[in-house]
């Protein structure tokens, strides 16, 4: 049974158990949590070293090692005790014999040792009967006590046990531990990929005195000193471009953005986007990038560009599929080409879907609402959706031919959106009237409409050259090439309700 789910009888009487041992031990002199054992070398090093060596030119080695590490498991044989500990780098099989150590050292191990205390050894390496590089132990220290006992099997816990104590998650899951790896890893490759492209890591303000860059209700929180109300972000979008106009020609930064909305497997209310701003580009010299930046993660990540996905194959290899927003819900959602002209009918149309909507909703609002319902969960494959409506889309540049749209797309891999971009709207004078189209909207009621930045305004008003900006969801990025079914899974700590 797992800690976690015993009773509050068990859980004391196991407490007490371990808590009565390390007294006795702390009485006979010995320091648990000592600080001075130093390991030469991780699990990892050992095998990688003596990969491909066998046994037998391995007997006359007298080369010394010391490893540290958690006991996972043990296999007690009287007068000998093969175990396992586990350090950062992976698992190593230890083996401790009674004429091999000192007699009050083996008494020690036998009897007051337990599986998930942190151990120092050191001793030779040899290969078992089947194959096993082994430490054979001359030397053993307790490091770390540990006063409760780790599940029996990584089964045994519950899912959302491994979401409250991800450090137990770590511990007993080497998947766990490879999702994170990987997740620095991929974060490492798309700082790397921007860099050698000339873009500058910046930071911008978490606390905000206006929230913008998105459409999302904030989270709100107060600065005692200033006397004033200050907001979570959002996004860092509208600081970002006033570095364009600053004279900084390719920005990015890669941090959290905290949106004050429901939990889903897709969404957690504190999360990683990386965004980045390019002047004297388009949206449609992002798309072209995008796709570079994905495959060459996927390649250094997964070895290819074609992943698996929750048992769905995706093929990453360029070029992608591109559609306007329009033509996807004809094409791919099927919907009547009467219905995208008419705010009445798309209206009736969404609601027959079940969806509810506002009677007085916008038409681009209600369409985009129906493109989550019948097109979103039908992109598999990465699909660049652009040409959005200028209503839903008040950061972005009108198209030139068509004012109604904007040059825009989102990318979408798996059904969900990975990635959001367009050519920036640089106009002040157009930028404020849609500001105040939302300040609208959200005195009409809308929570997630955005407010009025007259220094963003402002700012505009100096000039900020020509550009294109994109955000990337790095956690659903992440999920994607870990084969993660929630988001949970890549959020070390996602936020969860309190403990009963």
């Amino acid at each position: 049974m797992v800690f976690g789910e015993m009773n509050d009888e068990q859980q004391s009487q196991v407490i007490k158990q371990r808590q009565d041992k390390a007294l006795s031990l702390k009485e006979q002199g010995i320091n648990l949590y000592p600080n001075s054992f130093q390991p030469s070398h991780a699990a990892a090093d050992l095998q990688a070293r003596f990969e491909g060596v066998p046994a037998e030119d391995m007997e006359g080695l007298e080369e010394s090692f010391r490893i540290a590490g958690r006991v996972m498991a043990r296999r007690d044989y009287g007068k000998s005790v093969f175990f396992d500990v586990r350090d950062h780098s992976g698992k190593m099989q230890a083996y401790i014999r009674s004429n091999a150590v000192q007699p009050e050292v083996f008494e020690f191990f036998k009897k007051q040792l337990d599986i998930g205390d942190i151990v120092g050894l050191e001793g030779r390496v040899f290969r078992t009967k089947t194959g096993e590089l082994t430490l054979m132990v001359s030397h053993l220290e307790m490091v770390t006590k540990s006063l409760l006992p780790l599940p029996e099997k990584y089964h045994d816990m519950n899912v959302e046990l491994k979401y409250r104590q991800r450090y137990l998650d770590l511990i007993m899951n080497d998947q766990a531990r490879e999702v994170f790896l990987k997740r620095a890893k991929i974060v490492g490759l798309l700082r790397r990929f921007l860099s050698e492209r000339g873009y500058v890591e910046v930071e911008t303000p978490m606390m905000q005195v206006i929230p913008g860059g998105a459409t999302a209700k904030p989270f709100e929180t107060y600065h005692q000193a200033l006397d004033m109300k200050l907001f979570l972000r959002i996004a860092p979008e509208l600081f970002l471009k006033r570095l364009l106009v600053g004279g900084f020609d390719r920005v990015f930064e890669l941090n959290r953005n905290f949106r004050n909305e429901g939990l889903s497997t897709q969404h957690n209310p504190e999360f990683t986007m990386m965004e980045f701003y390019q002047s004297y580009s388009t949206y449609e010299d992002l798309m072209d990038l995008t796709e570079e930046m994905f495959t060459y993660v996927s390649r250094e990540v997964t070895g290819g560009e074609q992943v698996v996905y929750q048992g769905q194959e995706v093929n990453l290899a360029r070029p992608w599929r591109r559609v306007k927003f329009m033509d996807s819900l004809l094409e791919i959602g099927g919907v009547p080409a009467e219905v995208l002209a008419d705010q009445g009918k798309a209206l009736e149309y969404c609601r027959g879907l079940g969806a509810d909507v506002p009677s007085g909703e916008k038409l681009g609002k209600i369409l985009a609402k129906l493109f989550d319902l019948v097109v979103e969960p039908k992109l598999t494959n990465p699909t660049f959706v652009t040409a959005y409506p200028t209503d839903i889309s008040p950061l972005a540049r009108r198209n030139q031919d068509d004012p109604s749209l904007t040059d825009r797309f989102e990318l979408f891999i798996c059904g969900r959106e990975m990635a959001n971009a367009f050519s920036e709207l640089n106009d002040p004078l157009d930028q404020r009237d849609r500001f105040l189209a939302q300040v609208a909207e959200r005195e009409a009621g809308d929570e997630e409409a955005q407010f009025m930045d007259e220094d963003y305004v402002r700012a505009l008003m100096y000039g900020m050259p020509p550009a294109a900006g994109e955000g990337v969801g790095i956690d659903r990025l992440v999920m994607l090439l870990t084969d993660s079914a929630s988001i949970k899974d890549v959020i070390l700590f996602p936020h969860m309700r309190p403990e009963k």
